[in-house]
Order: C-alpha cells, then structure tokens, then sequence
C-alpha cells in the first residue's frame, strides 16, 4: 500500500520534470517545499507547534518529552453571548456632542469631566464583559512511555499541510507520526509509520481528550461519550446565545451554538491503572483510553459545529479510520494545495524574504475560508485565554483590513470574499446605528464587532467610537475587489451597495452645520468630530478632534471610487444629486495637515495642530500613501519631497507596523529591505508567525514596557499580510499604471510570476544579472494596458504579432484573455 511519504516522493519527481521541461515556469507548490518549518527538540509551548487548518478548523500540534498534544480552534466557534445593555442611556449622537462641546476646554482630558467619566465608563460596560470571544474546542494527547521512545522534534512541510513528528524507538528507529487536516471537512488524520514509510508499531499507550480549560461554569456541562469497542471518545458542549442572568439551562434557547470533538482510532481502546506518587492505584478517568492493538496506528479527530439544534447529539461511526480514507483525504488536500499555490508565486535570490512569502501565505490559506466567519485578531487557533484578548474581534481601525490586503496582489481574490461576507454581514447593524444614533442616512461601520448577532455598535464610547475613518475603510476592500477582478456583477451585486451606504453617511455627516460654517473660517467642508487612529481619543475643546489625515484620504478614496462605480455601472443619472455632493465637498475639501520639524522640513502628521514628533501607534503620517493610494510613485517631485521628509521624520511605536509601516515605505520606494528583514526575524515566534511587537518609547509605552507583551495573546492573524510588502516592491499597479522592481535591488536576482494588477492583469517578470528580462502580461478582464517600462526599445509581441515600442510609459489596449511579451529590442 502506498504510504503519504512514497505519494509526496512520486508528486515532488513529477512536479521537477515538467519544470526543468520549460525553463520559463517555476512551480510555487514546490518553491513552498523548500521552506519547511522545523523544529528539532519537543515544542511543548503553544507558540513552538505546528499550526494547521483548512481555513474552518484550525489546529496546533505541540510535542513533549512524553506526547503530543493537539489544541483545537474554529473560525465559527465562538462564546457568543452578547451584552447590550444602556441603550436609552446612550442617547444620540447629537445628545453626547451638544454635553461634550459644553466642557471646558482648560481640561486635561474629558475623563476629568465627572459627566464625560460616568458616560464612558457606561457606554464601555458591555465591553467590559468577558464575552462574545473565541471558543477553543478543546484538546487531544497521545501519551507515550518514555522508557520506549523519544521525542525528537518535527518539520512542517507548508507545501501540503503535512505534520511530521518525529521519535526515535529503544531499537533506534525513526518513527514519524503524520499528521495533517483534510482540506473539505473539518478533520484530522494521522498515522505512525516507519522510516520506509510503511504503518508501524504503535509506541503510544494512551489518549486523553480534555474541553478547554476556560470553559465558564455557567455553561451547560458538556456531554460525553466513550465507545471504547470502535476506539472512540468525545464530548460535545453546548454554547448558550443568552447571558447567565437570563439562560434556562434546563430549556436552553432555540439560537443555541454547539460543537463537538470526537477522536477515533483504528484500535479499540480500554481502561487501564496506575501507581500514582503517592502509591494509590489510579485508574482512567472518562475521555482516557488505552489502546488495544499496537500492530498499527492510524486516527481521525472530528470537529461539528453549528446550532445546538443541529449538531448530533452521539457521533455516529461507519467506518473505523482506515490508511485508504486517510490516503484519499491527503490526495485531495494535495492538489487543493498545489492549486492554491500555483495562483502566484516568488523566486528570490534573498532566502529570508521568499521563505516570509511563503510561510505566511500557507499560513493564510490555514485561517481564512469563504462561508465561515471572517477570522478575528487570532484567527481559528485559540487555547485557554489564548486568542481572547479585545475579545479576538474585528477591530475596524486597521487589524480587521490589513490581512485582507494580501489577497489582491497574491491572485487569491477568492479569499478576499471572507472579507467581503463579513462587511455584508456588518451592514444590518451599521445602517441601523447611522439612523438611530447619528440620524443620518448609509451606514456607519462600527469600531469593534463579532461574528454574532447585534443590534447595536458593540464600543459605543466616543473616544474610539467615533472614528470616522472606520466607515469607508471597511469598503475600500471591496472597491479592491473590483478593481484588480474588473468583475462588473461583482460591483453591481456586492460592491456597490455597501459603498454607496459608507458615501451617503459621509456625505451628510461632512454637510452638517457644524462641519462648515463662519467657525471654520473658511468654505471646506471639514471631517469633524473626528479621532486619529490609536492617538488622543476625544479631548477637551476637540482638539486634534478634526480633519484627520486618515479621515481626509480614505474619504477621497471612497468618494472617487464611488463616482467610477457609478460610471461602470452606468448610473450616473440615477446618482446625480449624490454625485452632485461629492464634487461639492472634493471642490471644498481641506488640505492634508502638515507641520515643519526642527530642522525645518515640512512634513505630513496626522491631524491639524499637531507637532512633527509625535511617536504614532498606526503610522499614520503616510496615510495618504497607503491606504488612501492618493500620493506615491505617480506624485510630482514637490510631492515626492514632502513624502520623503515624513518618511524620514516619522516615529512609531510597534505593535501595530509591521505590515503598515513597511507597505507605505515600499510604496515610496523608500524600503530598506535589510532593515525590513531584521524587523520581521525581531517578531518572528517559534512558530514562524510575526508577533505584534514594541520598538520605541515616547508614545503609549514606557520604559519598564515588556516589549513582548503581545507575543503570547495569540496567533496574529493580522501579520499573515507580510508578502504583500515584499510584492509591492517586486510589482506596483495602486494607481493603473504597472511598475515593476519599484523598492527591488537591481543586484538581487528576483522572479515572480502571476502577481495580480489593477485592471485584473496577472503579471510575471524576472530581473537577472542586474537587468529585467522577459515580462509576461495576461489581460484577465480586456482592459486597457498601462505599463512603465525597464527599456528604452523593446518588442511586444500578442496574437497580432510583434511590436516595437520606443517609450518606457506604454498605454495598450488589450483582448479579453490575450498575453503579452515584451523584451528588449
């Protein structure tokens, strides 16, 4: 019977011979095989194991000196009570600005205020719950005698998903346990073979399946069942949709979630005991087995969930695991894989930064999954308060967008609609909290959410609840979508209407009598009552409490994209008295606020009145590169100038940066790769994911600061982001216009092939001794080609034959499904 290893050795020789058959085309799928994570002694902590997932289920595979012990999570498995309690008391809109202009301005902070102070520590109540937040599913050990084996460490191979654990028997045999989750069902295989491959001898003498430790006592108590004949335990849970004070845990509520972990071997298992330290026998409690038959071992681990009401009450079994099962599952798998690989992929001369490629791509295709909830902060791996902290939600002010930055550039647009189900999920609650609480029209996107039912904003408090940028931040992704798709039923059917709901409540809240008028001294129309990203809150007086520099750019962003969508869709006429208020507030708009340094260079900062040397949280400065895609490589050089002395001015603090800071200065062609690097290898956990982690003081933190405190939070689902970065300096298109090896060295060989553009062009080039060879374009969508050029002459050559082009900026019109080559002449 043919074993995982021989099937990976066979598809690995194959995968070679075509690619050395064509020298042009270099397989992703075994580029990833290169990189492999490794770890050579036992992994007993969290962040040492493995992590897998099918993008559903999640699953962390950690090793000891005496078992191994696999976590489990789901993107759909949440605790999701819900508070909502004050909502009278929370008033309008109008009702906290009119109590909030009246305080004094010689304050420190509102806080100081007693009627500010009271409000907000009411309006933050039901935040301050420990609930709605991830839900761990539990945990699986397999237990071995270490008089018999012993723990060697193990390899993760990103290239199929594929966990090898690695022991060494008292014979000095190397034995592996295999270890990976089916990629269409939340399941997990495994089986122990030999250094052949072949099943071998089972070494393990027991298993123990244990419901998360943080499961609250209010909960109903989870339910198990033990079929030790058919070598199988598990406990299903129940997760109730009420609060305590008002749960039946006799009756229960008919929105009640469950999920249930069911583990099955191919042995029978049975009780056995023990002399304990103290000399009493001790025997297995329940959901502890010993397994009967050692000639072989193969296992499953099955995770439902869904509504109580759906979820079985006993695990039926058909068939006890079987190595053909388990072969057919790793197939599958397999090409699922190769397929989501071969979508794109990097050849870089620099190890560091193709291995940050595609670790962090196979971890997002491990977290994230169209038809299941949008991953949180910590995506589908949770144990204990793992995965808990900000209650593991959205946060709409950057951590819930930049994961989803990846898709695009990546050619994985079809992950992008995790995203997109989220904001169309968000839409009932958001419309509803522009109408009640601003009295204004669209839809105003909340500041923190879950993937639960709501009916208010969740963190109502104004000194984060009122970030206005939030709102057309939360559609620029699906802005993106059609963009880099030109997918037109995309636009009209998904895009559009969240879109224009974020433009009709920016539209009326910038035309408010208070956000134009004699006060303002001038005609603009102005964002006003507004907070930057992370810094100052709400203050005394609204100082620094309007024209944000992030407000500003995605405002424009989202304004412009509304008016082309309109154009595309052809209704212009439809829209014009809203298209009318667009063009009145972009004629009246306020400048981007800037201030000059000690040196005396201006400088672009986050909002009016403030100093150069603020030390930012989100970098908030070069906004206007990224996200708002307003300034960067197509800017005059007056503009390319002031970009260059924010860059160089600019402070932040960590934490949130990573990805952002080094995006905005890719975008600029400012990037320092090795510094980049050196970054990333700071923030790397065992794992190989990238923590949130401090750099500097001056800011929020201090000098006694752990500047890890983030690290053991949880899995930062936000830092899978990193190959956008490496993209963006290999290949621009923000603007249209096609730039390749922007932020690159031009003495580090580099290959890419299919990064997808704006205009939905999937492009590939190679830069080899210093020079760009042979770029190849292919026109998904028949749009209009627009490309800068690394010659002076080239030739192009499509279906209609060849082309010489004597200008390095090309504009080309193309066929639906054409390529294009260029070369130099």
């Amino acid at each position: 019977m043919k074993t995982l290893t021989f099937l990976l050795a066979i598809m690995l020789f194959c995968i070679t011979c075509f690619a050395q058959q064509n020298d042009n085309i270099f397989s992703s799928f075994e580029r990833a095989k290169l990189h492999p994570l490794t770890f050579d002694k036992p992994a007993i902590d969290f962040f040492e194991g493995a992590l897998l997932g099918n993008g559903a289920m999640g699953a962390v595979v950690t090793t000891r000196p005496d078992g191994i012990m696999i976590y489990f999570g789901h993107n759909n498995v949440w605790d999701i009570r819900l508070a909502e309690d004050n909502k009278e008391a929370l008033g309008t809109f109008e009702y906290v600005f009119n109590k909030v202009k009246a305080i004094p301005d010689t304050l420190r902070l509102l806080t100081d205020d007693p009627w500010y102070s009271k409000y907000s520590k009411m309006a933050a109540e039901n935040y301050r719950k420990p609930y709605p937040r991830p839900f761990p599913c539990g945990s699986v050990l397999l237990g071995f005698d270490r008089r018999n084996a012993e723990m060697l460490g193990h390899k993760l191979d990103i290239s199929n998903g594929l966990c090898e654990v690695y022991l060494l028997t008292n014979e000095k045999e190397k034995i592996t346990l295999q270890i990976f989750t089916d990629m269409l069902q939340d399941k997990l295989w495994m089986q122990l073979v030999d250094k052949n491959g072949k099943l071998c001898e089972s070494i393990f003498d027991r298993v123990k399946v244990m419901p998360d430790p943080s499961t609250p006592k209010e909960f109903p108590q989870y339910t198990t069942q033990e079929d030790l004949e058919k070598g199988l335990i598990a406990f299903r849970q129940v997760m109730p949709y009420q609060e305590p004070e008002d749960y039946n845990l006799e009756k229960g509520h008919h929105n009640d979630k469950a999920f249930s972990l069911t583990v099955q071997f191919n042995s029978s298992l049975e009780k056995t005991n023990r002399i304990d330290w103290n000399g009493n026998l001790q025997e297995m409690a329940l959901m502890e087995g010993s397994f009967v038959n050692k000639n072989n071992f193969i296992g499953c681990i099955l995770l439902t969930e869904g509504l109580n009401s759906k979820v079985p009450k006993m695990s039926a079994v058909d068939n006890l695991p079987s190595q053909s099962a388990l072969k057919k599952s790793f197939e599958n798998g397999t090409k699922i894989w190769k397929e989501y690989w071969n979508k794109s992929g990097v050849s870089l001369s620099d190890s560091f930064l193709e291995r940050t490629w595609y670790h962090n791509l196979y971890f997002f295709n491990c977290a994230v999954k169209k038809g299941v909830s949008t991953p949180g902060l910590f995506a589908n791996w949770s144990f204990n308060d793992i995965g808990t902290a900000w209650h593991g939600d959205y946060h709409m002010n950057y951590n819930t967008q930049q994961p989803f930055w990846l898709p695009f550039s990546t050619n994985h647009l079809e992950k992008n609609l995790s995203y997109v189900e989220l904001i169309e999920f968000l839409m009932d609650v958001s419309q509803k909290w522009a109408k009640e609480y601003y009295n204004l029209p669209g839809a105003y996107f909340p500041h923190s959410a879950y993937p639960v039912d709501m009916t208010m904003n969740p963190y109502p408090v104004p000194h984060w609840g009122w970030e206005i940028f939030e709102t057309p931040w939360a559609v620029q992704g699906l802005w993106w979508h059609y963009l880099y798709s030109k997918d037109i039923d995309f636009l009209r059917d998904r895009a559009y209407f969240p879109i224009k709901a974020a433009v009709e409540f920016l539209v009326a809240y910038m035309k408010r009598p208070e956000a134009r008028g004699e006060q303002w001294k001038d005609n603009n129309y102005h964002v006003f009552p507004a907070i930057p990203p992370e810094l100052y809150a709400l203050r005394p007086g609204f100082k620094y409490n309007y024209d944000c520099t992030m407000d500003l750019t995605l405002t424009k962003f989202i304004f412009k994209a509304f008016r082309n969508a309109t154009t595309d869709l052809g209704i212009q006429d439809e829209e014009k008295d809203l298209l009318a208020d667009i063009e009145d507030i972009l004629n009246n708009f306020p400048d981007y606020p800037t201030a000059i340094t000690p040196d005396n260079k201006e400088v672009l900062v986050s909002v009016p009145e403030e100093h150069s040397q603020v030390v930012y949280n989100v970098p908030n400065a070069l906004a206007t590169v990224f996200p708002g895609e307003d300034y960067g490589l197509h800017s005059d050089q007056e503009t390319m100038n002031l970009l260059k002395n924010t860059f160089s001015n600019r402070q932040n603090e960590g934490g949130n940066d990573i990805v952002f800071y080094n995006l905005q200065a890719a975008r600029i062609g400012l990037l320092d790769l090795e510094r980049f690097k050196r970054q990333i290898n700071y923030s790397l956990m065992p794992n190989g994911t990238a923590s949130d982690r401090v750099m500097q003081v001056h800011g929020r933190y201090r000098d006694q600061t752990n500047y890890g405190f983030m690290d053991r939070m949880g899995v930062w689902f936000e830092n899978f982001a990193l190959p956008v970065v490496i993209n963006e300096c290999l290949m621009q298109s923000y603007n249209g216009t096609i730039r390749l090896f922007p932020n690159w060295p031009l003495d580090k060989d580099a290959e890419f092939h299919n990064l997808r553009a704006v205009g939905a062009f999937l492009v590939s080039a190679s830069l080899k001794d210093s020079k760009v060879s042979e770029i190849e374009i292919f026109s998904e969508a028949g749009s209009t080609l627009k490309l800068v050029l690394p010659w002076e002459n080239c030739t192009m050559k499509n279906s209609k034959g060849k082309t010489i082009l004597k200008s390095k900026l090309v504009k080309i019109s193309t066929q639906k499904g054409e390529t294009l080559k260029f070369e130099a002449k």
